[in-house]
């Protein structure tokens, strides 16, 4: 058995992950008496007391139900295919509370909770697939409900079939007694009436029903159900596949109804095999790069790549990259911060291939898959060479520059490009900010692609934009890397400019594959180390990808190492002052030329800014972290004083300001 600690909410517990597997069945011998079809209210009135079991089920049946009993127990298990790990345990109950939460019953439960009258419990581990209503009434009659009908008006409505069984009688209410008894004791949570007001997935995560058994018992053990694998896989199997079917399919009219002619199937063959065919071309143009990291090997197009090319080449296509990005001094600009931006977003791009393993990893092991992005955006004005500094990166990768335009980006179509890719990062070129806020930012914030199909070998997606994205929220930058460019060249000297082509024409892919060679040595140690829970702080991929291409310059090429080219860290991505740079270099801009645009109200510890337009007070609130409780009023930016002057640098001293005209 092997065990492991994992530190939740700020309490120390133990896992364990094991098997449990029984070689008996519990069977139950039943003599049959007679069929019937009686009401489900029939069924069961005349009891004081009900004890449940079910999976699926309906809020409302359920507040009608126990109306009826003067006491009543309920326990929820997941009738979702699942191996009850934490990250799922967790899912599960918070969508069953807010499941209960959203119902018209939910006043009326919270007061049967509170009462003592009600009790409601979440499983925790795998429970059986028994749905078991135990009644007893105060005159000592007893009755046991059982067979497939949920807890749902579906079930006992007859809106459908259900195999529905009762036995009255002392005897078959104690056997069941004992196995609901147990299933209680030893595989669930309470759901509490605060749960049912406040539990949810982010703030109030610490008043889901484990987390406050964890509190409790200090202790606790999680059992992970490694027999269930070849269903879930064939779970998503399924879904993968229906999901694939379903745009080539017929949709139901208004009642609800699908007529499905010889014809029709014809049609739906049809358009099926163009989509396959159009996949085959996906697949031709966007090459397949997979990074093996347990056998220590790189294919490109199912081509073994020999990742010690001669030193010759590293040295040429090390010194034709610092030859592009020596060619920004010619930029108009702060080209020197560009330079910086530009170095760290090429790191990033050369270790994306590995992120989906490591975010895989820190799944397995109950880590945050925070630093392990893989969605980047290049934004910011025009002719800053944004698109030819992707190309320039995915050639030294893998030889080609691919991409796709930004009108034709959709969720589900980036989706379906990432199924079919594999390592190199989709570039997504030239999106306009209409498609960026209708597609881009809800594809971003549901980055959990490949995580429950177990896909560690699927693209970053790389999103180029213009200046009119303006701004990046604070939920995007904390998922994504960003780069914001606002250096540029005229239109004559872009149509001038020849160092893009010579290098483009003649850089190969020796300085990566020498790359990947170094990264394959250093990520097993790695890995291993994110089964640390005492760790201060997460494995940094991007830390060590420095470090190599740091090494890789130091060793081979014979120009002196530029400023730009660094060794990095997590921080340098993802710290409030680095991700805020844009906005904070607004405010510095506007304090030294214009402190009238400012108003300091040191009594209520208040910073306004007057940012002149409400869509540019909007915006800057958008790049703004939360820690300054930042929010805009018309075209006033109104945040917290004390944070405000430690995020920006500067005092904000009252004695210098005039009043807002």
């Amino acid at each position: 058995m092997s065990e492991e600690q994992i530190s939740l909410f700020g309490e120390e517990q133990q896992i364990n992950l094991s098997e449990n597997v029984s070689n008996k069945l519990a069977v139950t011998k039943l003599d049959f008496v007679e069929g019937m079809f009686i009401p489900w209210q029939e069924l069961f009135s005349g009891y004081n007391e009900l004890y449940a079991i079910t999976y699926s089920s309906g809020v409302g049946f359920i507040g009608k139900l126990v109306e009826m009993f003067d006491r009543a127990e309920i326990i929820f298990g997941c009738e979702q295919v699942m191996s009850y790990t934490l990250n799922e345990i967790m899912a599960f109950q918070t969508k069953i509370i807010e499941k209960i939460r959203s119902g018209k019953m939910k006043d009326a439960l919270i007061d049967r909770i509170n009462s003592g009258s009600l009790k409601m419990y979440v499983a925790n581990k795998k429970l059986s697939h028994e749905k078991i209503y135990l009644l007893s009434s105060d005159d000592g009659r007893k009755r046991v409900i059982m067979g497939s009908a949920n807890m749902s008006y579906n079930a006992f409505g007859g809106l459908q079939r259900e195999n529905i069984s009762f036995i009255d009688g002392e005897e078959a209410y104690d056997w069941y007694m004992d196995i609901y008894k147990s299933l209680r004791q030893d595989s669930t949570d309470e759901i509490t009436a605060k749960a049912i007001l406040v539990a949810d997935s982010g703030d109030n995560l610490d008043e889901l029903p484990i987390s406050q058994t964890v509190k409790t018992k200090k202790v606790f053990e999680i059992i992970q159900d490694k027999q269930q694998n070849e269903e879930i896989e064939f779970a998503l199997e399924t879904s993968k596949l229906s999901a694939r079917f379903k745009p080539s399919c017929p949709q139901p009219d208004k009642k609800g109804k699908i007529l499905i002619s010889p014809a029709k199937i014809v049609s739906v063959k049809s358009h099926v095999k163009e989509e396959a065919d159009r996949e085959k071309e996906v697949r031709k143009e966007y090459p397949q790069l997979v990074v093996d990291v347990e056998k220590g090997e790189v294919a490109l197009n199912d081509i073994k790549l020999d990742l010690l090319p001669d030193d010759a080449d590293v040295k040429r296509d090390a010194e034709l990259f610092l030859q592009y990005m020596d060619g920004y001094k010619i930029f108009h600009g702060d080209y020197r911060s560009m330079q910086k931006r530009y170095f760290e977003f090429a790191n990033w791009f050369f270790c994306s291939p590995f992120m989906g393993v490591m975010r895989d990893a820190a799944t397995r092991f109950n880590q945050n898959k925070g630093p392990y992005p893989v969605f980047g955006i290049v934004y910011g004005q025009s002719k800053a060479g944004k698109t030819s500094f992707l190309e320039t990166l995915e050639k030294m990768m893998i030889g080609q520059k691919p991409k796709i335009p930004g009108s034709d980006f959709t969720r589900t179509t980036i989706d379906g490009l990432r199924a079919q890719t594999k390592g190199v990062p989709i570039i997504v070129d030239d999106m306009v900010k209409a498609r960026f806020d209708t597609h881009a930012v809800e594809t971003i914030k549901n980055d959990d692609y490949g995580i429950m199909d177990k896909n560690i070998h699927y693209p970053a997606v790389v999103i180029s934009a213009n200046e009119d994205v303006k701004a990046v929220s604070q939920e995007i930058i904390r998922r994504t890397v960003i780069c914001h460019v606002s250096a540029g060249l005229t239109n004559t000297e872009v149509m001038q400019n020849s160092t893009v082509k010579k290098v483009q024409k003649n850089i190969g892919t020796a300085f990566y594959r020498r790359y990947l060679y170094m990264m394959l040595e250093r990520i097993p140690e790695l890995l291993e180390s994110m089964k640390d829970d005492d760790a201060e702080s997460a494995p940094d991929i991007l830390k060590m990808s420095s470090e190599v291409i740091y090494e890789i310059f130091e060793s081979f090429s014979d120009i002196a190492i530029p400023e730009y080219i660094r060794k990095l860290s997590l921080k340098d991505y993802f710290d409030e002052r680095n991700t805020g740079s844009n906005v904070i270099r607004t405010i510095k801009t506007a304090w030294n030329n214009n402190r009238s645009q400012f108003e300091v109200d040191s009594r209520r510890n208040l910073l306004k800014y007057n940012a002149g337009q409400t869509y540019d007070a909007s915006r800057i609130v958008k790049e703004l972290p939360e820690t300054l409780e930042p929010k805009a009023s018309r075209e006033l930016v109104i945040m917290k004083l004390d944070t405000a002057k430690e995020f920006f640098g500067i005092e904000f001293k009252r004695g210098f300001l005039g009043r807002f005209k």
